[in-house]
């Protein structure tokens, strides 16, 4: 049995999980998401707790088992607390600075770099180098925070681009002198 597949997931005061079929509906204070469970994997709504099931112990199933437990988790503590990231710009004349929903980065390019807001994504900076990316499904904060990095990764010489706050840039030695 999964170990992670066959934990309870306690649902908190304010959230209401709704099961239609295959479709799972979670509704807290911070919004609602919807989550298609794959078809050999059940849930139901017992005690306050949403259990998880398969019917089988074939592959497929232990597969999504787990997976899905995980991703109802995610939605319930997505309604309830919100998911954030944190990013850094490092590098001499580098700066982001918030235009409506958006940003517009100075990243060294001839041209300002513009990065709009995904739907139920936040964006904010902090003075002109710290970048906060907010919302509630952990899916989407991570793949907006993933695309605004990718607009400029961090080099391994000088250690200049975008990166995680709490990423570690390994650098290398550049060309040795006489």
């Amino acid at each position: 049995m999964s170990r992670i597949g066959k934990l309870p997931i306690a649902v908190p005061g304010g959230v209401d999980v709704k099961i239609d079929g295959q479709k799972v509906t979670v509704k807290g204070s911070k919004g609602e998401l919807t989550l298609v469970v794959a078809e050999p994997i059940r849930v139901a709504v017992e005690d306050g707790q949403i259990l998880v099931s398969r019917p089988n112990d074939e592959r497929e199933s232990r597969a999504l088992h787990g997976l899905t437990r995980t991703l109802i988790f995610n939605n319930v503590l997505g309604v309830t607390e919100g998911y954030k990231k944190s990013l850094e710009v490092v590098g001499t004349g580098y700066r982001v600075q918030q235009k409506g929903q958006g940003l517009e980065f100075a990243l060294g390019f001839s041209h300002p770099v513009a990065f709009d807001a995904p739907e139920g994504i936040q964006l904010t900076v902090e003075g002109s180098t710290k970048i906060t990316v907010s919302g509630i499904s952990k899916q989407a904060v991570g793949e907006a925070a993933a695309n605004i990095r990718k607009l400029k990764k961090p080099e391994p010489y000088k250690g200049k681009g975008i990166r995680y706050a709490d990423e570690v840039v390994r650098r290398k030695a550049g060309k040795a002198g006489k």
